[in-house]
């Protein structure tokens, strides 16, 4: 079933990049602060950390486009961390010149962990989503803030359930 789902939202990824003028397509890098925690079963204190990665913004029709990321994301808690490779594929709809409204779904697959007891204890692979906001200066620089919300249990046991959640705030730039 997973790979069912990862493969269908690569194939959307890149159908919508196929579609795209090349032209009107803009290749861009971001990076900033991460501030997760889990939600359920998990007890802990949040934890701050980093994401980087790029992006590929795609204009549909008029104000809307379709933005595919991918992004190393270090996320958790305090003393419970986790290292993902998210891969976040936003439709963002521009209310005005350069501020956008920005929601989608996402996958992730951990890289890493703090322990291999955290390792041993969490899944390879998260869904999620995530929605926020996001302003452009028409030079390409870019300011935007996100907020992810984890749709599934990402605890090996079954008796556990814990997901992650977290906001990020960055800046980033479009060529």
């Amino acid at each position: 079933m997973k790979k069912i789902l990862l493969s269908a939202v690569a194939v959307m990824a890149f159908g919508a990049a196929a579609q795209a003028q090349s032209e009107d397509m803009k290749f861009g890098v971001k990076a900033g602060v991460n501030l997760t925690n889990f939600t359920g079963d998990f007890d802990g204190d949040g934890a701050t950390s980093f994401y980087v990665g790029g992006l590929v913004d795609l204009p549909v029709s008029g104000n809307f486009h379709v933005q595919p990321e991918v992004l190393y994301s270090m996320e958790g808690a305090d003393k419970a961390s986790l290292s993902y490779v998210r891969v976040p594929i936003m439709a963002k709809y521009y209310v005005m010149e350069g501020l956008s409204l920005q929601a989608g779904p996402e996958v992730a697959f951990k890289v890493g962990a703090e322990d291999d007891l955290m390792d041993e204890a969490t899944k390879s692979i998260d869904f999620g989503i995530g929605a926020g906001v996001g302003y452009e200066l028409p030079m390409g620089l870019f300011f935007d803030a996100r907020y992810n919300l984890g749709m599934s249990n990402i605890s090996e046991s079954d008796a556990v359930d814990f997901k992650n959640t977290g906001i990020q705030i960055g800046l980033g730039w479009r060529f």
